[in-house]
């Protein structure tokens, strides 16, 4: 009976990772075309309309009100803008550390702690807060009821297997750019593989944000 909470707990978790990936490829998308008026791909994996930092500050929120029963929406501002500056920080500097590039600069903005994040930005983490305890808490709920159903579980398992192979080759690949930037040729003939499938130009048509970093 436990093991069935648990697996149903991870499939929720999964699922509140997924959508708000989702979430985050589309708000990227809608910022781009307002500040440039053309729409450019944000994504943040190889493959899909995902960038992950928006699903593991989803996964965050979820974990966090399900612990701290706040209703109260000043407080559940301040509470976000810490913790989605916090995960946006720690999300730039393990990027930078294992790929040699980052995805946003702030620099250029008052208040930024190492161009990781920002007070601007940790500002627009506690209003994605405010509307996640009035809108989207509620909603999460519902999703129980979802996938105890024999269909949705069966989805659930195959976009998992499908999510696992998208962040494993997207991280793969971001190593051997690195590598590549770094005159370290190939080992094997998977690395191999990945030179040919993954070359620069690809990854670059890919991340059109990502800016590289010199080690």
């Amino acid at each position: 009976m436990k093991d069935n909470k648990l697996i149903k707990e991870i499939m929720k978790i999964f699922w509140i990772f997924v959508i708000g990936c989702i979430i985050g490829y589309i708000t990227e998308m809608i910022v781009v075309f307002v500040q440039k008026g053309f729409f450019e791909s944000r994504q943040g994996l190889l493959y899909g309309p995902f960038i992950p930092v928006y699903g593991i500050g989803a996964v965050i929120y979820y974990l966090f009100f399900s612990k701290v029963k706040c209703k109260n929406k000043v407080y559940a501002f301040f509470y976000t803008m810490i913790l989605g500056g916090v995960v946006e920080f720690l999300c730039s500097y393990i990027q930078q550390r294992l790929f040699n590039t980052v995805s946003w600069n702030y620099s250029n903005l008052p208040f930024n702690i190492d161009g990781r994040t920002s007070l601007l930005h940790c500002t627009y983490w506690g209003i994605a807060g405010v509307l996640y305890i009035a809108y989207i808490s509620p909603l999460i709920e519902k999703i129980d009821q979802i996938i105890c159903q024999k269909k949705v579980k069966i989805l659930t398992y195959f976009v998992m297997l499908f999510m696992v192979f998208n962040i494993s080759i997207s991280c793969i690949a971001g190593i051997r750019q690195k590598e590549r930037m770094n005159n370290i040729p190939p080992s094997n003939e998977f690395e191999k593989f990945i030179d040919t499938h993954y070359n620069d130009d690809y990854m670059n048509r890919i991340y059109t944000n990502k800016i590289d970093v010199i080690a």
